[in-house]
């Protein structure tokens, strides 16, 4: 068992989870993207849908957006990508995880999570959403333990083109209602900004 292994709905019964709906992010301000960069995401969406592979939209789509953010936001975040794991395996917390965001003083270490990346399969959106808060989770219970604690722990499914917002605290999962798409990018990155600064 691994957070891979967590399916949608299931996931909220197996973990003692309630899951609701909320317009989340509707107020977050638009991001300034630079022309060079939303060009470049642009032709990264291109490679992506082509070789249409989690890896290809990971690597052209996903990844970029994440460093873009970084380098506009400065060292405010530590991003791993393709780590692996293990917060309690014999909940199935454990596994690789495709992106998470967390804070700390060194990008060599992976402490106070507080975003969990998935890529969705077969760009449905509802294939991540098992493993993205298994994932969520398990942030939860790393942050009740840090000395860094976060009130809120966020996560991200991603198809690539399509983007979805969910937001743990305590046992409840928010989901965002609206999905965001990649055109609309600026408003994908005002949303990882907003989320980034309200953790801090």
């Amino acid at each position: 068992m691994a957070f891979r292994d967590f399916t949608f709905p299931q996931v909220q019964e197996r973990l003692g989870l309630r899951v609701q709906d909320a317009d989340l992010y509707s107020a977050a301000e638009p991001f300034a993207v630079r022309p060079e960069v939303a060009a470049f995401i642009q032709d990264g969406v291109a490679l992506a849908l082509a070789n249409s592979t989690e890896k290809a939209k990971s690597e052209f789509i996903i990844a970029p957006v994440l460093l873009e953010l970084r380098r506009s936001l400065g060292p405010r975040f530590v991003l791993f990508s393709g780590v692996e794991w293990d917060v309690d395996s014999s909940r199935g917390l454990n596994g690789y995880c495709d992106f998470i965001v967390g804070r700390g003083p060194s990008q060599h270490i992976l402490q106070s999570p507080y975003v969990a990346i998935v890529v969705a399969k077969n760009d449905l959106i509802r294939s991540g959403l098992g493993q993205c808060i298994a994932a969520m989770y398990a942030a939860w219970l790393s942050n009740e333990h840090s000395s860094m604690p976060t009130s809120a722990v966020h996560g991200v499914v991603s198809t690539g083109a399509a983007w979805k917002f969910l937001r743990l605290q305590g046992d409840v999962v928010t989901m965002d209602t609206p999905e965001y798409f990649i055109d609309n990018l600026p408003k994908i990155m005002g949303i990882l900004r907003c989320i980034v600064e309200s953790t801090h």
